[in-house]
């Protein structure tokens, strides 16, 4: 069964804000609800789609792997201070155990700890922080 998903190629309106190589893709309509964020927030300096590549080992198959968080977000904070942050878009049925409702979600959030495990570590080497956002704080202001 086919899920339909909001997905397309988003056109920034401040394009000079979009650090990325190539043209961002929202694959859902919670992506395309951050991509309008980061593009039009004044806070938002600068930001990426899908623009690193971090190494890691899935736990269902053993094989070593690449993880590609969805964003790269450069923002200035109440303070001007610049900070940096790798952001993932995730439903949140696939973020803990205890909210996954399928077998495929339990899954799908064995995949996702590895992946997150392996962009903590990067992002701890780079300085940066690593955020994974879910429908709560993209429309609620919520934290998980």
């Amino acid at each position: 069964m086919a899920r339909n998903f909001a997905q397309g190629k988003f056109q920034p309106t401040n394009p000079d804000k979009y650090a990325g190589k190539k043209s961002p893709t929202y694959r859902s309509g919670w992506e395309l609800t951050f991509m309008q964020f980061c593009d039009n927030h004044p806070s938002v300096v600068q930001w990426a789609s899908e623009s690193i590549n971090i190494p890691y080992r899935n736990p269902l198959t053993g094989k070593q792997t690449i993880y590609v968080p969805d964003f790269f977000i450069v923002y200035q904070d109440k303070r001007s201070k610049r900070r940096a942050e790798l952001i993932e878009v995730k439903p949140k049925s696939q973020t803990t155990m205890e909210n996954a409702k399928s077998q495929r979600d339990k899954a799908a959030v064995a995949v996702n700890y590895a992946k997150w495990e392996a962009a903590t570590a990067w992002c701890k080497q780079n300085g940066i922080v690593f955020r994974v956002i879910t429908e709560n704080d993209i429309y609620h202001g919520k934290r998980r």
